[in-house]
């Protein structure tokens, strides 16, 4: 599957060697700008996983795995239906997509999720030896590739991976902010409700 057209160009020539500066400058914006719209498109796949995780009654974020261009695995929440404590979307979508290729390895893929990883799934990241990660909303709570801990760059570690974040970060917020203000008022109705069977419903 490839998305929009987009392909992974990064082990092309940015521009013929006898290329005058400005003409390099000019390529090289049209590759970044090429990977920035490539990477909008993966994380909007990566909110439709969200989506389908919040009409489960699940914590509504996605994963999407890629490799050259192409999408590998793609996968959302199960931690509750699964009765798994490592069903989040990346675990599940690194596990597809390294038995999808048939190795462990994943060194030329990118991992594009809704939500900055935990340290469990960025250590499955580090261990997946992934290329890339691609985020969209950081987690005060447990982000683990920037805001509590990093470790896409610790150089205590054998592997490190590039990240980008913010793709889309106001949608993959706005996803989680909605599906737990709902969840926050749910809570309190069923306590008004249990209070209601408890004092004949006054209030």
């Amino acid at each position: 599957l490839r998305v929009n057209g987009f392909q992974d160009r990064r082990d092309q020539p940015l521009c013929h060697p006898s290329a005058r500066p400005a003409d390099a400058d000019r390529a090289r914006s049209s590759v970044a700008s090429a990977r920035m719209d490539a990477d909008v498109a993966y994380m909007s796949l990566a909110l439709e996983e969200a989506r389908a995780a919040e009409a489960e009654g699940e914590v509504p974020i996605g994963a999407v795995v890629v490799c050259d261009g192409a999408v590998i695995a793609r996968a959302h929440n199960r931690r509750e239906n699964d009765f798994d404590p490592t069903a989040h979307a990346e675990m599940i979508a690194i596990r597809e997509a390294a038995r999808r290729l048939g190795r462990w390895r994943l060194s030329d893929c990118t991992v594009y999720v809704t939500l900055e990883p935990c340290p469990m799934c960025a250590g499955a990241m580090h261990q997946a030896r992934i290329d890339r990660l691609v985020y969209g909303a950081a987690d005060p709570k447990a982000g683990a590739v920037g805001t509590l801990y990093d470790l896409s760059s610790d150089e205590r570690l054998n592997h490190r991976f590039s990240v980008r974040s913010g793709v889309l970060a106001d949608e993959c917020a706005d996803i989680l902010r909605g599906f737990f203000d709902r969840l926050r008022k749910d809570r309190s109705d069923e306590r008004l409700t249990a209070a209601d069977d408890v004092t004949g419903g006054t209030r």
